[in-house]
Parts: C-alpha cells; structure tokens; sequence
C-alpha cells in the first residue's frame, strides 16, 4: 500500500497530469488485451494471425472475413466504463488532469466523463463510407450483415480506427505530444509500451515525475519514477480524493 500512498501524493502535488493508456485499462470492463497472457494476440489455433487481418490490404481484399473477425472480436457494445475510468474522468473535473492519451478505441474513458481525449488509434464508435465520407454510428455495424455498405452510395462502410499498414491521424498524435510535453506528471497505465509509435510518445516527456501502473514489466520502466504491478482499476481510485 505504501506505492499507492505514494501516487496519491504525487496526485495531489501535481498541476498537469497527463495519462497514457492501453489495453489493460479496459480489462476491467471485461474487454480482452491483446498481448498480455490471455490476450487476444495470444489465442492458440490454426488460421490467420490478428495482425494479418486487421490490415487494411485484409480489409480490402477479404471484407467479409474482416468484418466477421472485428464484430467477433473488437466491438464490445455492451461494456461499461470501470473505476479506473471513472476515477480518470474525476480527476479531469478537478482541474488536475488535462488529457488522456489512449491506444484504445472503445469510447470507455469518453463514456465515463472524461472530455479531453486523444484516441490515437482512433474509435469504433465511428464509421464513415470509404466513397462518399458519410457517417454512421457503431449501431449501424451491429445491426448490418455481412459487409456493411453506405446507403447512399453503395460503398463500403469501415470503422474508423487504424488498421495496421495505416499510420496514425497526425492531428492527434501532434495534439497528444503537446498534452505530454506539458505534463509535469505522466500516468502510464495498461500499456505494454511495446506498439509504435504510440509508445514513443513517453519519450517527450520532460516533467516532473512518470509512473508505469501495468502488471507486466514494459521497456519504459528505467525511466518511471513509481512502477506499480496492480490492477490499475483498484488503484486509481484509492490515489484520488
């Protein structure tokens, strides 16, 4: 308990907090990581890897397999924000905290309260027509078969989330190094720091103080201040008034 007593001073000393997330925040809310022991990345069997096919030449070439593996396996809709992004949206209200910075795309930390989010891998909760540019919420996925195509115009409709072989939105991850640089403390947390180059992010930190709260060594952990191995759901909240 004397590292949570510990965080929660460096909380409440701190004027601009900035927390970096990963998978393992959302775990809680009974999403899966991906590489962690029972993560996605991690499942046993025959066929083709995650990374195959959630690439975009998979989505181009193969879209009613991808859009079968991705309603199976990345869209929860039924999942609620834990303690971990509750606490994080708390801490936002007090003035403390000026942004998240997340690899996560379920909209968790947004439906928990928090307003100023960088979703650096962008968010299932939204779509647009690869053709016309036309919107559409993540209902229209689940409620479509197959393929999902614009109405309007016939095209396909994707998620709006990075696939691999796609690079990351430049004015999020330019928005997301500002929040970082000016942080005087950065909490990492649920990360494995191992996905660039959302990982390198850490590297333009130049404040007061980093804690790494993940349950797996990272290679950022020479650099933190504070290394905490719980679940970052049961220790937010007791390192937040």
């Amino acid at each position: 308990m004397q590292d949570r007593e510990e965080l929660k001073r460096m909380i409440g000393a701190a004027e601009r907090i900035v927390f970096f997330g990963g998978a393992g925040v959302s775990t809680g809310s009974g999403i899966p990581d991906f590489r962690g022991s029972a993560g996605l990345y991690r499942e046993e069997g025959p066929g083709e890897r995650p990374e195959e096919i959630l690439h975009t030449r998979y989505l181009a070439r193969y879209p009613e397999r991808f859009f079968a593996y991705y309603r199976a396996h990345m869209l929860y809709p039924d999942a609620e924000p834990n303690e971990a992004h509750r606490a994080l949206a708390a801490l936002e209200r007090e003035g403390a905290l000026t942004a998240v910075v997340t690899q996560n795309i379920d909209g968790l930390h947004t439906a928990a309260g928090s307003r100023t989010v960088h979703e650096l891998h962008g968010s299932v909760l939204k779509n647009y027509c690869v053709a016309c540019g036309r919107r559409y919420p993540l209902s229209f996925v689940l409620s479509s078969e197959g393929v999902p195509t614009c109405p309007a115009c016939g095209a396909i409709v994707r998620p709006d989330v990075v696939l691999y072989g796609e690079g990351l939105c430049g004015d999020v991850f330019d928005a997301a190094i500002r929040a970082i640089a000016d942080a005087d403390l950065l909490l990492v947390g649920g990360s494995s720091l191992t996905v660039q180059p959302a990982a390198s992010l850490i590297e333009y930190f130049d404040g007061e103080a980093m804690v790494i709260l993940n349950k797996t060594p990272t290679p950022y952990d020479g650099l933190a201040s504070l290394l905490i191995r719980d679940p970052i759901e049961e220790v937010l909240p007791d390192c937040i008034d």
